[in-house]
C-alpha cells in the first residue's frame, strides 16, 4: 500500500488500511527521516502503534521524549530544524513556526533564543516550556507555507508578526535581507499589513514600508524637469543634461567643476548588473578626475533642501 499522505505525515490522521508490521516500521521510519528524527504521538498512534507500544519503545530507548507527546527516534541528532519540528508538533494540527524562530529559519534575521516561536490556531497563548506559543490573530492560509519540511509562517506574516518583537532598525535590516535573497514581496507584505487591523507591530511596519513603496512612474523628462527646477530654485548654475563622456551619457554636469550628479531610480538601477555597471563607471570617473554624486529620486522629490544643500557645498568646492 502505498505510505501515508501528507495530512496522516503531519496531523495525525488515521491511514485508509492497518499496516503491517514491516508496514509500520518504514512508515515509521521515513516519517521520521523526513521530519530531522521528530514524531508525535497521534502520528505514531495513526500509524497502529498503540500506547503500550509507545511505552515499550520508550523503555528500549528507541523513542526519547521532546515535549509531551512528541518524540525524537532513537539516537538521532538533535538538529535546530529537530528543535523547531519538536515545538511545531507540541502545539498541534496547524501550528506553524512563526515570529524570531521564523525568521531565523527563512534566514531573514539570526535568533539564538532557548525558547520556539510557534503560533497555534485557538490556543490562549500559554507557553509551554521552551516554547513560546502565540495566537493565531488573523492568521490566513496566505500567510503559512512549508520551508525544509517545516511549517511555518510566510516571510510577509513572518515581518509583521517579528515588528512586534523588535525595534524598526532591526526591522529595516530583516527586510534588507529579504530583498537580498530575493524572497521579499512588496504585494504579499501590503497585503498582510492591510488585513493586520490594529495588530501591534502594523504601525511600524508600515512605516518601514514607505522605503520599498514602488515608486511613481515617472519619466526621465519628468525627474529631469524636477532636478533642473529645484537647481533654478537654489540659485545654482544650470548643469549639462545627458551629457557624454567617453562611452558614458551622464544625467547631469558642471564641467567646469568637473562635478557629475546621477539621478537614480531603483526601478532601472535595482538589478544586480546594473549595480555593477554602475560602479565600474564611476570608479572610471573618479579616476578620470571626475566627482560622482548620487541622488535618488526620493530625495529629489521629497528631501528638495538636502538636495540643495549638497549641491551649493559641491559646485562651490
Amino acid at each position: 500500500m502505498p505510505p501515508p499522505g501528507p495530512e496522516t505525515r503531519l496531523y495525525g490522521t488515521q491511514p485508509d488500511q492497518e499496516l503491517s508490521a514491516a508496514q509500520r516500521e518504514r512508515a515509521i521510519a521515513e516519517l521520521a527521516a523526513r521530519q530531522y528524527g521528530v514524531v508525535s504521538l497521534p502520528q505514531l498512534q495513526s500509524l497502529g502503534l498503540g500506547p503500550s507500544g509507545v511505552r515499550r519503545r520508550a523503555a528500549l530507548g528507541k523513542l526519547r521524549r521532546l515535549h509531551r507527546g512528541v518524540y525524537v527516534i532513537g539516537l538521532a541528532p538533535r538538529s535546530l530544524e529537530a528543535t523547531y519540528m519538536a515545538a511545531v508538533l507540541a502545539c498541534g494540527p496547524k501550528a506553524v513556526l512563526s515570529h524570531r524562530s521564523a525568521a531565523h529559519h527563512l534566514g531573514l534575521r539570526p535568533c539564538s533564543r532557548q525558547a520556539v516561536d510557534v503560533t497555534a490556531p485557538g490556543r490562549t497563548g500559554k507557553n509551554r516550556p521552551r516554547i513560546d506559543v502565540h495566537r493565531a490573530t488573523g492568521l490566513d492560509k496566505r500567510d503559512i507555507t512549508i520551508v525544509n519540511g517545516i511549517p511555518c509562517t510566510t516571510v510577509a506574516r513572518t515581518l509583521l508578526d517579528l515588528a512586534e518583537k523588535i525595534d524598526k532598525t532591526a526591522l529595516e535590516r530583516a527586510v534588507e535581507q529579504a530583498e537580498k535573497l530575493g524572497i521579499f514581496d512588496l504585494t504579499a507584505v501590503v497585503d498582510v499589513t492591510n488585513r493586520a487591523g490594529k495588530m501591534r507591530g502594523a504601525t511600524k511596519l508600515q512605516a518601514v514600508l514607505k522605503t520599498y513603496t514602488p515608486e511613481p512612474a515617472f519619466f526621465r523628462s519628468e525627474l529631469e524637469r524636477r532636478f533642473l527646477a529645484l537647481c533654478r530654485t537654489a540659485g545654482l548654475p544650470r548643469p549639462r543634461t545627458n551629457n557624454v563622456t567617453g562611452a558614458d551619457e551622464i544625467d547631469f554636469t558642471w564641467p567646469d567643476r568637473r562635478l557629475m550628479v546621477e539621478a537614480d531610480s531603483h526601478r532601472h538601477h535595482g538589478t544586480r548588473a546594473a549595480f555593477e555597471r554602475d560602479r565600474r563607471r564611476d570608479q572610471r570617473l573618479t579616476a578620470a578626475g571626475w566627482r560622482v554624486v548620487r541622488f535618488t529620486w526620493r530625495q529629489v522629490d521629497e528631501e528638495p533642501e538636502h538636495v540643495a544643500a549638497t549641491l551649493r557645498s559641491l559646485v562651490a568646492g
